[in-house]
């Protein structure tokens, strides 16, 4: 007898032998028993599943000598026909190749005479997507009312390709991918039948590289069994398929999540050297994090996820090792990267900038927490804001040109961002009617002004003082201890806020500069200085009366609560643009 591939020496014979589709071959079975058998089938689902192998054991059922029946005879001449393929009342067409109007037209003629020897006669099509629509169309009416001896049998990869009104008309079965575990069962009792020796490790290796699919399980095992001969080990399964060895998988992870972004990158630079599937490695790498995620959102329970006893001691290690958010923030990264991976110009270019991008996405900041912590700091900073401007969370300092998320990175230590309460500019309040008077209150009205656009602006502007107005350009110093401000403020954007400002305060044209002022420098000439004669009340707008003036705002009133700041204020203030466009980060929006 000829030499028969593992794939067809094991096919299921019958529908206790069929591994991982319980929900269909039960309710097969009971249809069977309860003689409640539809016209249609319609069974979909991953490639090596499954889908052809129920279709002729449900074949087999109705067509057994004593049947309808599940429980038929190995020899029964009826059903070793359907099994080797030389039934007349079984007929198998392939719809890739028969897939024209014609076909079906020749099939809806054939469908009117009774069977030969059996009692139904099946139509087995497999991959019906491929059917034209005038070839489903024509299918129609003889799919809806078929003689009472006429059962049709649909097996389909795509069930999205077939027409509504194809699917409106069959009883359809989703079959899912199989589980790793029943696999590697599955695998063992053939070595065992086969006489060959396999390690667990190759076992658990070939069901990873056969993603679901028995048939690609055992076709591998067959081809390995040809390669090794009696004994097979991990090393010879991960050679074939081009995987990274579970270990291997295990420990890149764990460098990922310390943030050991130079291992990582040599572990991965490894890997392709080695010759491994960068494009296998990623998808396991989502996987395995996948597996983290679900591990930590259901407490620890191991029954919901399909891993081996390596992974699930990882899993318990590094679970402690990384916050939730943030394995959602991973997850985000590498399924970007997996969308993105088939157009890439180069894999392992992309895989190292995913992994520096994952060692970065650890520690992002949201911009919820962002947004608290400016409330809480505000809050705090009431009574010492005057001494001490708060800070913003810290963020990682160095991110590559394609960074990874980042809520906000942390400003240079020699500018400290304040909080939106900062206190008002420490020189006093001139005297009434002077220029510096008229100075001061057209600085109180355009503080007031811009606390109302620009809640982070007015933080700024608060560590700032008025130097002087004339020929319509207004100046702004900031002290030597807020000298770095003098970068954050002066950008395009804030010096339009601040013109469109002024022009509301009856000052069009107006230019600001922004300068640093010495230590000991008022911010205006005192009252009645022979350098600074008081303006007429009628002057130009150019000059530094403004009318009325504008009263000096309270001080904050302490334990007062902090003000509401939306997320589309914090997004689009230009100091969060400037500090976004200095470090390369961008904001993360909280998930809803």
């Amino acid at each position: 007898m000829s030499y028969q591939v593992i794939a067809r020496k094991y096919r299921p014979q019958r529908f206790a032998d069929v591994v991982g589709q319980e929900h269909v071959t039960r309710t097969l079975s009971n249809a069977i028993a309860q003689n409640r058998i539809a016209h249609a089938y319609l069974f979909c689902g991953p490639r090596g599943t499954g889908k052809t192998t129920i279709a002729r054991i449900f074949a087999k059922c109705l067509n057994a000598t004593n049947g309808p029946t599940v429980e038929f005879a190995d020899d029964d001449p009826r059903c070793v026909e359907i099994a080797e393929g030389r039934s007349l009342d079984v007929l198998e067409i392939d719809a890739a190749s028969n897939r024209g109007i014609d076909e079906i037209r020749g099939l809806r003629e054939t469908v009117k005479y009774a069977p030969a020897q059996a009692r139904f006669k099946i139509y087995i099509i497999d991959e019906v997507h491929m059917l034209t629509k005038e070839a489903f169309n024509a299918l129609l009416k003889t799919l809806e009312e078929p003689p009472a001896h006429v059962k049709f049998m649909f097996a389909t990869t795509e069930p999205e390709r077939v027409l509504p009104t194809i699917l409106s008309r069959c009883q359809r079965f989703d079959l899912r991918r199989i589980p790793s575990v029943l696999i590697v069962q599955h695998l063992a009792r053939i070595a065992t039948l086969e006489k060959v020796t396999i390690t667990p490790a190759a076992l658990h290796a070939i069901a990873r590289g056969a993603d679901g699919g028995m048939r690609d399980a055992e076709s591998t095992l067959d081809q390995l069994i040809s390669f090794c001969g009696e004994k097979i080990e991990e090393a010879d399964v991960l050679s074939m398929f081009g995987l990274a060895a579970q270990e291997q998988l295990l420990d890149l992870a764990g460098m990922l999540l310390r943030g050991e972004a130079l291992d990582a990158l040599r572990r991965l630079d490894e890997l392709a050297r080695n010759g491994k599937d960068l494009g296998r490695l990623l998808g396991d790498l989502l996987n395995h994090f996948r597996n983290l995620l679900v591990f930590q959102a259901s407490g620890g329970d191991l029954g919901l996820l399909e891993v081996s006893e390596a992974e699930a001691a990882a899993l318990k290690t590094q679970a402690g090792q990384v916050t939730t958010e943030a394995l959602t923030r991973i997850l985000e990264v590498l399924a970007d990267a997996d969308y993105r991976l088939r157009d890439a110009a180069s894999k392992q270019i992309l895989l190292e900038i995913t992994l520096l991008k994952v060692v970065e996405a650890r520690q992002a900041v949201s911009l919820d927490a962002v947004l608290k912590t400016l409330h809480q700091l505000r809050q705090h900073g009431d009574s010492q804001a005057a001494t001490e401007p708060a800070r913003l969370p810290a963020a990682p300092r160095r991110a590559p040109a394609d960074s990874a998320p980042m809520a906000l990175a942390e400003p240079p230590s020699a500018a400290p961002v304040p909080a939106y309460t900062a206190a008002a500019p420490a020189a006093p309040k001139p005297a009434p009617g002077s220029q510096s008077d008229s100075l001061w209150a057209l600085w109180t009205a355009l503080m007031e002004s811009v606390k109302r656009a620009s809640p982070f602006l007015h933080s700024y502007l608060a560590a700032a003082q008025p130097v002087s107005f004339n020929d319509k350009v207004l100046t702004i110093g900031f002290s030597p201890e807020f000298a770095d401000y003098v970068g954050l403020v002066d950008n395009a954007r804030n010096q339009e806020l601040l013109q469109n400002k002024l022009r509301e305060l009856d000052q069009p044209g107006v230019h600001v500069k922004f300068v640093k002022t010495s230590p000991a420098a008022p911010p205006a000439p005192p009252t009645g200085s022979p350098a600074a004669p008081t303006p007429a009340p009628t002057a130009s707008p150019a000059s530094a009366s403004v009318a009325p003036p504008a009263p000096t705002p309270p001080p904050p009133r302490a334990g007062a609560g902090p003000a509401s700041l939306s997320q589309e204020d914090f997004e689009n203030d230009p100091l969060i643009q400037k500090a976004l466009e200095i470090f390369r980060g961008r904001l993360i929006k909280p998930h809803s």
